[in-house]
């Protein structure tokens, strides 16, 4: 196999890879109806004007399934601290007795449940969409190379290679997909 074929399959095997981990990221950020740390991924603070993921600014930990506490670093941030969660929108509701920030992460009713399962789908969609993106901007890097003299047997075979790599990311996010939503409907 030529250097161009091998750049062009590492370089697909590395936008899919993305693909992949987007989507798991995306996923853990999704609550379960168990505490994760990785709910409050999202959360940013105002840390003496800097904009600071709140993981930066506190230890998070999660004694049982069901709470997180918070424990910043600076006793003064437990304002900011719940604002910023509240304001996030993650249905989540913090209760800040002065030193700690807990939160109670409520069970998931039938239909949260539902509208989860829909919501791993439709990150697993896109993130199909992104496998299939990097296929076809592969293939048409292949097209170019063709045109530029490459062999057209070893165009096929890294074709093929590029194939099998896609059928493998799509089975990947399939698996993902149905142990997320086995965890999502899962009481």
């Amino acid at each position: 196999m030529n250097e161009e074929i091998e750049l062009i399959t590492d370089e697909t095997r590395e936008r899919m890879e993305k693909a992949s981990d987007h989507f798991e990221h995306e996923l853990a950020r999704l609550r379960a109806g168990r505490s994760n740390p990785a709910l409050l991924d999202g959360v940013t603070i105002d840390y003496y004007g800097v904009n600071s993921p709140l993981s930066q600014v506190s230890n998070i930990n999660t004694p049982d399934a069901k709470t997180i506490i918070i424990q910043p670093w600076d006793r003064k941030m437990l304002g900011v601290i719940e604002k910023a969660i509240m304001a996030a929108n993650l249905g989540l509701t913090p209760v800040n007795n002065g030193e700690i920030i807990r939160i109670g992460i409520p069970p998931l009713t039938e239909e949260r449940r539902h509208q989860l399962v829909k919501q791993v789908r439709n990150e697993g969609e896109t993130a199909k969409i992104s496998i299939r993106t990097a296929r076809k901007w592969a293939n048409d890097e292949l097209k170019k190379l063709l045109k530029d003299g490459l062999p057209e047997d070893l165009e096929k075979d890294a074709e093929d290679i590029i194939q099998e790599m896609t059928h493998d990311f799509n089975t990947r996010i399939d698996k993902i997909m149905a142990l997320k939503e086995k965890d999502v409907m899962t009481v």
